[in-house]
Order: C-alpha cells, then structure tokens, then sequence
C-alpha cells in the first residue's frame, strides 16, 4: 500500500469470529519486543465517541467538521465525513504519525490489499478468504486445515505463536 513507511498487517474474519478478543492479547506481548503499535479499526456502524453536552459535542453539532481534542496525556481527533461512499484504508493511514510507530495492525478493511492474517473458527462454518485473496499470509485457526502452500498455519488459541509470527514475518527484532 502506497504512503506506508512501516509494516502494515490486517486481520480478516467473519464478524463473531474474535478479531478483538485476539488483538487485545497480541498487543501486549507485542509491546514486549518494545514495538510501537498503532491501530485501526474499522466499524459498518455509526459509532460516537463523543458525549452530548461536551464542549466538543456541542462544536461539532454546531458545524465543526474536525474537532481536536489535546491534553498532556492523548490526542483525539473527531472527522465527520458525509456518507457518500465506503472509507478507504488509504486515507485513515495518512492520518498517523507513522514516524511515531513500528507497526500498524488493521481490523477489518479485509476487501483491501495489503498484508493480513485471516481467523477461523470452525464452529462459524465460514469459506476460507485464503483461497480468494492473495495478501493473506497465514490464517490462524481453531482446527487444522488444508491451505494454500504460500499461506502459513498458526494456532487461533496461541497468541504468543501468532506475536513471534508476525515479529519473525516483518524482521522487528527487539528495540534497544
């Protein structure tokens, strides 16, 4: 993907399949190896993250179209977009400060092409994306499964596999 000086991985899976549940494990034990992480997400829904009677509510309610919020802890950022067509993973990675990170992971844009990791779980009985996308490097499963020969297996239930994994894949050895 164009405009991405750093590793970008995707997770790919059907909805229910534990996409969140997984990246809450993996981010911590990524930490370990001292990597900084950055992180989207991206929903169907429309979301808010903001709360009426905020300062920041009441401006974007008046017309603002991007409210910052600062302190000395946190940046958020509040764009509103006029729902004419899909968000694309292109635009939301110019917004980060990629100088500030060594990693980029992505839940979601999986219709996207850029390097991802797809999870199954048998008991959803949903098709394999591997077989159809081609940036899919390994899927992580609850079961074994017949794969494609370029396309890595990995354990759904070892997320410490699945961190060596992605260190090893994009050679972020241990930061001093």
């Amino acid at each position: 993907m164009q405009n991405v000086k750093i590793p970008l991985l995707g997770f790919a899976a059907a909805s229910g399949t534990g996409k969140t549940t997984l990246l809450t494990q993996l981010i911590p034990l990524l930490k370990q190896h001292k990597l900084r992480i950055g992180l989207i997400k991206h929903s169907h829904h429309n979301f808010e993250i903001d709360k009426p009677g905020k300062d920041s509510f009441r401006l974007r309610a008046a017309g603002a179209q991007q409210v910052m919020l600062v302190s000395s802890y946190r940046r958020a950022v509040i764009t509103e977009f006029v729902p004419t067509k899909e968000v694309c993973l292109a635009d939301q990675l110019a917004v980060f400060e990629q100088s500030a990170l060594d990693l980029i992971l992505v839940e979601g844009f999986r219709n996207e092409a850029f390097c991802k990791i797809e999870l199954h779980r048998a008991a959803l009985n949903q098709p394999l994306l591997c077989w159809e996308d081609e940036n899919i490097i390994a899927v992580a499963s609850d079961v074994p499964l017949a794969l494609p020969a370029k396309v890595q297996h990995l354990e759904l239930n070892q997320p410490e596999t699945l961190a060596e994994f992605i260190v090893n894949y994009f050679n972020l050895k241990e930061k001093l």
